[in-house]
């Protein structure tokens, strides 16, 4: 799902659920359960949970090479 993948990249990206969820204008629990539910979809953790924070376990940073050249495409294909 399209939106699951695009919540994950935020998360990715911002290192953070909460910073993720703020920055897409959601509750941090949403932000939570969708990558909990992609997770479980997958079959595969796809962060570790830190103190502060989360970071890509490798099949996370493996679908995040993915999802960034994907959102890159679409930022691309927007501005054409």
């Amino acid at each position: 799902n399209l939106h699951h993948l695009e919540l994950f990249h935020v998360v990715a990206q911002e290192g953070n659920v909460c910073r993720a969820a703020r920055r897409l204008g959601v509750s941090q629990p949403a932000v939570s359960r969708q990558i909990h539910e992609l997770e479980e979809s997958l079959g595969l953790p796809l962060f570790e949970r830190l103190p502060r924070g989360v970071r890509p376990t490798e099949a996370g940073e493996a679908l995040a090479a993915h999802a960034r050249a994907l959102f890159a495409m679409r930022e691309h294909a927007s501005r054409d």
